[in-house]
């Protein structure tokens, strides 16, 4: 089969690799779309120890099942998935915060990607998704999900209601794109993204209908808005968030561009702040984003570039130099 390799720092190719193996409670996927994520994009740069070289990268997907070992899952059935692979026994894997796993492996990680034509996932991680909905939708679970979970997460920590909140998000990138969509859905009406990039800041702002600033250009006013997102994760946007959020307000750290930074512990603790971080999502976050993805309430997604496999060394290339409006490109095997 043909699969993208990561094959060094700065390079992936398209290489012929085995097709995988069906094992005992597992299912062999047809990969029918695949999104690169900003974690892929990570690899690429070399700054993920985790993901080495000759790793077949990918796990914002969605499939068919051509083989199976798993009477739930015949083939021919259409699906997308949790690509941690969880133990479901753990404290919290029991507590349905999975997510947390203290075993979990990944898809794209620890084990091939999807990106390539197949490949193999435990059935215990598939998500079912309505046989209609298309294949670019779906592959958009995971990092929609994502978006889903920080969200919901901050919502406990708001002192009112979420629409009434003036927000910001910091980075353009999918994760931020699909935050803001998504607030628009929940009735956010007084959303500001930060973005460098001036193609995707032109893409927010007609497709979110947000407004955007360049952060190179332009500091966040201070204590201007009660949630922050950063959707970056940098030692600068780190110090913008922190500036940016009034007294009381909360401050969700999704992204991770830098493992490490100070941050203004003085304003933290005076002007009570809450500061929260977000990995991923949990099962029951996919399933229901699957229901959103579906009814449309990420819109109409035709911000999204897809493009066929053997374009994908292309993509990454275009996606590293940022001359690209969309911050989402969706790989077609």
């Amino acid at each position: 089969m043909k699969a993208l390799v990561y094959t060094q720092p700065l390079e992936v190719q398209l290489l012929d690799r085995p097709e995988p193996e069906l094992c005992d409670g597992e299912v062999v996927l047809r990969i029918d779309a695949v999104g690169i994520c900003g974690s892929d994009m990570h690899a690429f740069h070399g700054h993920d120890p985790r993901r080495k070289p000759g790793l077949v990268l990918g796990h914002e997907f969605c499939g068919t099942v051509v083989k199976s070992a798993a009477p739930a899952y015949q083939e021919g059935l259409r699906v997308t998935g949790n690509p941690l692979i969880t133990c479901g026994t753990c404290d919290y894997c029991v507590q349905g915060r999975n997510n947390l796993c203290s075993r979990r492996t990944m898809v794209g990680m620890t084990r091939p990607g999807a990106f390539a034509e197949y490949m193999s996932i435990p059935a215990a991680s598939l998500i079912d998704i309505p046989q209609d909905m298309p294949a670019l939708y779906a592959a958009l679970t995971e990092p929609a999900a994502t978006a889903l979970h920080a969200i919901n997460m901050s919502l406990k920590a708001m002192a009112r209601p979420l629409p009434e909140n003036r927000t910001l998000i910091i980075g353009g990138g999918a994760i931020g794109m699909l935050a803001a969509l998504l607030l628009k859905t929940y009735g956010c009406r007084d959303t500001v993204l930060a973005e460098v990039n001036p193609l995707r800041r032109r893409s927010a702002e007609k497709h979110a209908g947000v407004a955007t600033y360049d952060p190179r250009e332009t500091q966040p006013q201070e204590n201007g808005f009660d949630y922050v997102i950063d959707a970056v994760g940098s030692k600068l946007t780190r110090t913008a968030a922190l500036t940016a959020v009034k007294p009381g307000g909360v401050l969700m750290h999704v992204g991770l561009q830098d493992w490490a930074s100070e941050i203004d512990m003085r304003k933290l603790t005076l002007a009570e702040i809450t500061l929260m971080g977000t990995y991923t999502y949990t099962t029951a976050d996919l399933r229901a984003t699957v229901k959103l993805l579906h009814e449309g309430a990420f819109g109409d997604l035709s911000w999204v570039q897809s493009v066929s496999l053997d374009e994908g060394a292309q993509a990454f290339a275009d996606l590293d130099s940022g001359r690209l409006a969309t911050s989402k490109v969706v790989l077609i095997p």
